[in-house]
């Protein structure tokens, strides 16, 4: 991944933001409103249209808050013209971002090179940390981060595996030759060591190129060592092959988890039979059942996922309550910041930050490295759902406390 290294300096990082006259502090969004990943840029726009009414009151010391958005286009190139317009033109103090691989490393590095603060999260902590090509000696400047980590999702993954029984404890990859690949397979901060650390065998074939054209070989190293459930950081379009093939050999999986693009409802059965993603297990990082409530407005998870169905018409989303955490940590940061239209002082004010959001306690005081903070995992499962065709399902509560199960595995 290309980017700034940490600590970047820039002449732009010695200058205030926001106009020490004005002391309009404006809060700058980038969202994905078009290309492949503007279903993580609709929460966030939900959540502006329903938080800017009350953050106009919020503002510290008499200031004006405001909140300004650019779209990323879903692309690298975007992105970053996204965050030098909400910079130069908005002359944003913070910029706010849910993204994908490729958008969300730019979002960040740019911030971090124009001294402006970037608040992240939908993205495992040591692909954003490491990838980005910071250690603890060498910590990013103005860039923060909340997330769940590769090995919290081994260890979520595990716990489903276990769940699922049958005695099997070898478990087939289905991993690509890009990002979520490669990261997944990290020796020292993927996903594979933690999974072998709980007693595991990985079968990891070769890596495969995205979009697949068949995933055949995959297919037959599972069968030869005996796998009978299968971990992946597959698109829809490529678990849906990888299962087609397997139903058409003969061969079923005891369970399939997943990783990567199961946040979002997979819709209902149709003529093509059941989506992809149904009774795939996968993370849940946030649903209706979290016991949170909004530092803003008391709001809880439940009243938030409700809002955004009675609102848009359509199911509740597991971004949606990491986006309107971005705008709890901004508002926080800005209030206890000794200058807020200052990125040097927000940026202290965010690594003294420990608050609870409607996303669970975000604490950046005792983060995995500094500037993260670490989301809590839990197991889920996409069911049949007589509401809404098929529903997340929360299989094994994890690490999250007072977080109840919804319903057993369905495996075999």
């Amino acid at each position: 991944m290309n980017g700034s290294k940490a600590g970047a300096n820039n002449a732009a990082g010695d200058r205030p933001v926001a106009d020490s006259v004005s002391r309009d502090l404006t809060v700058g969004v980038g969202v994905a409103r078009s290309g492949r990943l503007s279903s993580l840029g609709d929460p966030l726009d939900f959540v502006m249209s329903h938080l800017e009414p009350k953050l106009q009151r919020m503002a510290p010391h008499g200031n004006r808050l405001r909140l300004a958005s650019r779209d990323s286009r879903s692309t690298a190139e975007g992105a970053r013209e996204a965050v030098v317009q909400l910079v130069r033109d908005e002359r944003a103090v913070i910029v706010l971002t849910l993204a994908g691989t490729q958008v969300l490393p730019v979002v960040a590095d740019t911030c971090e090179e124009l001294g402006v603060v970037c608040i992240s999260s939908t993205f495992p902590w040591q692909v954003y940390y490491y990838g980005r090509g910071a250690d603890r000696e060498r910590p990013f400047s103005r860039t923060f981060h909340f997330c769940w980590g590769l090995d919290d999702i081994a260890e979520v993954f595990a716990d489903l595996w276990e769940r699922a029984g049958g005695g099997g404890r070898t478990v087939g990859c289905l991993w690509n030759d890009g990002p979520q690949g490669a990261w997944s397979r990290h020796d020292r901060h993927g996903f594979a060591p933690a999974a072998r650390a709980r007693g595991h065998q990985l079968v990891d074939p070769h890596a495969y190129r995205e979009p697949a054209a068949d995933l055949d070989a995959h297919l037959t190293s599972f069968r030869e060592a005996g796998v009978d459930m299968v971990t992946s950081a597959a698109t829809a379009r490529d678990l849906k092959l990888f299962r087609t093939s397997a139903a058409d050999s003969g061969w079923r999986p005891r369970l399939i988890t997943c990783s990567r693009w199961l946040a979002y409802p997979p819709g209902s059965t149709g003529p093509d039979g059941p989506p992809p993603q149904a009774n795939v297990g996968t993370l849940v990082y946030w649903s209706p059942g979290h016991p949170y409530r909004s530092s803003i407005d008391g709001l809880t998870a439940a009243e938030l996922a409700d809002a955004y169905e009675q609102r848009t018409g359509r199911q509740w989303l597991q971004p949606l309550g990491l986006a309107h955490a971005l705008f709890e940590v901004a508002v926080h940061a800005l209030r206890i910041a000794d200058d807020p239209a200052d990125p040097a002082s927000v940026a202290a004010a965010l690594r003294r930050t420990d608050v609870e959001t409607v996303a669970g306690r975000l604490d950046w005081t005792s983060g995995p490295v500094p500037n993260v903070a670490v989301v809590p995992l839990a197991g889920g499962q996409w069911q049949p759902s007589a509401r809404h065709g098929y529903e997340l399902a929360v299989i094994t509560p994890g690490r999250v406390d007072g977080l109840r199960p919804t319903a057993e595995l369905i495996s075999g």
